[in-house]
Formats: structure tokens, C-alpha cells, sequence
């Protein structure tokens, strides 16, 4: 706000006069191009990544208003942006890119394309309902973003940095009458920096394994064709792992189903011979040993690893009972 005060003192014999001045004038708004708030999505498997939108925004996308004397923008009042980029989306640290939308609110209803000039302004634009140049302190222009489903693609930071052109053009202070006392026209340019972390991720499917029924351990027949599927994080090289059960043998290892206090003994191994699969070391499986797709993990297709059950034969036949026993499979990368 503009003002100045003063006073006239004014002589006459034997009094004296004082006459107060004050003049005022319209706060006026400015405009001007600041340092961005990045936006991240922070981080999100691969998985998830591939199958549904992500969402997330920047509280200030490089144009901060002051307040004026104003409440309404009209038709003749713009603030633009335009956003490019040398890139197509978010790059990752194979080249793999993730697409997103800007938006110019949290509703799909605004969305922004790059290279062309997008008008946050105007009446009852996204401007007014910001209250960009009304009301107390400085206000900022956020911008939302929203990935867009389908990148099938490898773990690690993708980010991309967008450049973002303002432009703006407005009455920036109304006087009695509601005349417009002076416009603020500007432009500059500033970057903003959007940034995803992608993380490693599997979908795993293991059906059960079932000796079926027999009177003794010598009846029970091997459970063969047995196959793991499990998808994995694009370019993931990993691991798997079967624990030893709930009611491992503590000497040898062996795995025990239960039925009340009492025990059969089987094992599961590896593809279709007699190698334990385990849990640790050399007991697990790489992902280059799959029997279907061997090597790194695919994102978007599975591997299959082959293995086999049996019930060990040199044990006591125990009391009849069904007997069950739960195996955790596990990934690592």
C-alpha cells in the first residue's frame, strides 16, 4: 500500500490552526517467477508402477503472486504456462521412461499439454479459485501430476525436469469505481523437477503340494511336475527360497509335517531331482536356474521353477492323521 501523511500549520494572530492531510493509494499486486517445489511420488513398486495411476503434486510450480485490493479477475487477465521438456516422462537408470499428466488442479478435468500455453487465468479460472491475487501474503501456483498405467519398467529413480515459461498479464489494482489503476505484465522462466523411485517387486503363485493317502510311508508316491510361477521387477536378478517348515528336524534338516504330537517327514527339491530346495546359500534357486525363462526377472512375464515332493520311506509309519506342515517362499534381491 502507497500512502503519505502531513500536516499544515497555518498562523493567525493569537490562534493557531492545524489541518490534517492524507493521501492513499491501491495496494498493487506483483507477480514473479520462484525457485519450484519438486513433486515425487516418492516410492512405489514395479508392480504397482505397471497397474495403476499414481498421483501426486508440487505446492509451488514457479509463480508467486502478491495480494491486492481484488477479488475478480475478468476475461482480460492471464496467467500462462508452458511446459516442455526433452524428455517424454520420467527416465530411469536403464532408459526405461514412465509417462505422466499434468494437471492444473487435483481434477482430470484440467489437463495440461506440453508445449502448449495453458491459461490459469481469466474469469472463474483456476486462478480465482486460488485466490492467486485476493486476500493476505503471497500465493503459489500448485501443479498435480498422474502417471500413466502400463510402463513395464526397471527399479530405481526416474526423474525428469520440465521447463516451465510464465507469462502473465493483469490488472494488478482497482481504484473507486472499480477502474483499473495499472496492469502487471511479466514472464519468466523456472524448472521443476518430478521424480519417482520404482522398487523391486514379485507376484508369486505357489498351489499347494498334496501326498494325497496311504496306509504307510512306503505307499506315498512322489508329487513331480510341481511348478512355481513367480514375476519379478524387470532386469531384477534374485533369489528363492523355501524355509524348512514349521517342524524342521533339528539334525538333518528334514521337514515334518504334524498331526497332534506326531510327524511325517518329506522334502521338497529342486526341478525333478534330489537337491534339497532350501532357504540359504547354495540351497536356493537363482532366477538364471529357472526352467522357464531363465534369467532376469521379466516385469511383465513369469518364470517357472520346476520342483518335486516326497514323504522319506526309511521313517516309521506314524499313526494315521492328516498331516500338514506350511512353507514360506521368499524372494530376494
Amino acid at each position: 500500500m502507497s500512502d503519505c501523511t502531513g500536516s499544515v500549520r497555518v498562523r493567525g494572530k493569537g490562534w493557531l490552526y492545524g489541518v490534517g492531510l492524507l493521501c492513499s493509494g491501491p495496494v498493487m499486486a506483483a507477480c514473479s517467477v520462484v525457485s519450484t517445489v519438486p513433486a515425487s511420488f516418492g516410492s512405489i513398486s514395479s508392480m504397482t508402477v505397471r497397474t495403476a495411476a499414481q498421483t501426486s503434486s508440487t505446492t509451488n510450480a514457479g509463480l508467486s503472486c502478491t495480494s491486492a485490493l481484488i477479488s475478480l479477475l475478468v476475461s482480460t487477465d492471464h496467467f500462462y504456462a508452458t511446459v516442455t521438456s526433452t524428455k517424454t516422462g520420467m527416465v530411469g537408470p536403464t532408459g526405461d521412461v514412465i509417462g505422466y499428466t499434468l494437471y492444473g488442479t487435483n481434477s482430470t478435468s484440467y489437463p495440461i499439454t506440453r508445449g502448449t500455453q495453458f491459461d490459469f487465468g481469466g474469469s472463474g479460472g483456476i486462478a480465482q479459485i486460488l485466490g492467486l491475487i485476493a486476500g493476505p501474503g503471497a500465493k503459489t501456483v500448485p501443479l498435480y501430476v498422474s502417471s500413466i498405467t502400463g510402463s513395464n519398467v526397471a527399479a530405481g529413480l526416474y526423474t525428469e525436469t520440465l521447463n516451465i515459461a510464465w507469462s502473465w498479464n493483469y490488472c494488478s489494482g482497482i481504484g473507486l469505481g472499480g477502474i483499473c489503476l495499472g496492469r502487471d505484465i511479466g514472464s519468466g522462466t523456472g524448472s521443476l523437477t518430478v521424480s519417482m523411485n520404482v522398487t523391486n517387486d514379485c507376484q508369486i503363485t505357489a498351489p499347494n503340494v498334496s501326498f494325497g493317502s496311504a496306509p504307510v510311508v512306503s505307499g506315498f508316491t512322489a508329487v513331480t511336475g510341481q511348478t512355481i510361477n513367480i514375476a519379478c521387477t524387470k532386469g531384477s536378478a534374485y533369489t528363492v527360497g523355501l524355509s524348512d517348515g514349521q517342524n524342521p528336524v533339528s539334525v538333518g534338516g528334514r521337514r515334518r509335517m504334524m498331526s497332534g504330537a506326531n510327524y511325517l517327514a518329506y522334502d521338497l527339491f529342486k526341478s525333478a531331482g534330489t537337491t534339497r530346495w532350501g532357504s540359504v546359500g547354495a540351497a536356493r534357486r537363482a532366477s538364471s536356474s529357472a526352467e522357464v525363462n531363465p534369467g532376469n526377472g521379466l516385469g511383465t512375464g513369469s518364470q517357472v521353477y520346476n520342483y518335486n515332493a516326497r514323504i522319506y520311506t526309511d521313517q516309521p509309519t506314524p499313526p494315521a492323521g492328516t498331516y500338514v506342515d506350511n512353507v514360506v517362499l521368499d524372494v530376494g534381491f
